[in-house]
């Protein structure tokens, strides 16, 4: 795959408005798992508010899918598949990233501390980008607060 193309994948992953009009997949594969991710949902978002015994396994469909689309998110960043493969791969984030907004638009718990989280796996993820970008492919300095 091209640098251009790398980027234009990313860009389109990273757009903020990239669910827009976007589907929920049907059945995701999660770490070896067939989910039925668009029935659980709907199951789930047609409560106003997730009742206590289903908040455990909301959470932790969250963290599974979070850790999912980082796994898919990987090889593009890197530049490890091809153009057609990394357009796949981009619309199946979307996907995840879909369902993402849809479970945490629910108000279950702690909903400041997932922000934090994903802002700081954002952070990390930019870093990594630059760092490999610059040719700084040594991540055992840390570089925090210097330009």
């Amino acid at each position: 795959m091209k640098e251009f193309e790398r980027k234009q994948l990313l860009e389109r992953v990273n757009r903020e408005a990239a669910t827009v009009g976007a589907t929920i997949p049907e059945t995701i594969d999660v770490q070896g798992e067939e989910v039925d991710l668009q029935e659980f949902v709907f199951e789930i978002k047609r409560r106003d508010t997730v009742p206590q015994g289903e908040r455990e396994r909301v959470e932790q469909a969250k963290r599974n899918l979070r850790r999912e689309r980082l796994e898919r998110l990987e090889p593009i960043e890197d530049g490890e598949v091809s153009y057609a493969e990394g357009e796949r791969l981009v619309e199946s984030i979307i996907g995840i990233d879909r369902a993402l907004n849809a479970l945490e638009a629910l108000g279950t718990a702690d909903l400041e501390h997932e922000a934090e989280a994903q802002e700081a796996a954002d952070r990390k993820r930019w870093m990594k980008f630059l760092r490999k970008a610059l040719g700084h492919e040594d991540t055992s300095h840390n570089t925090r607060g210097r330009p």
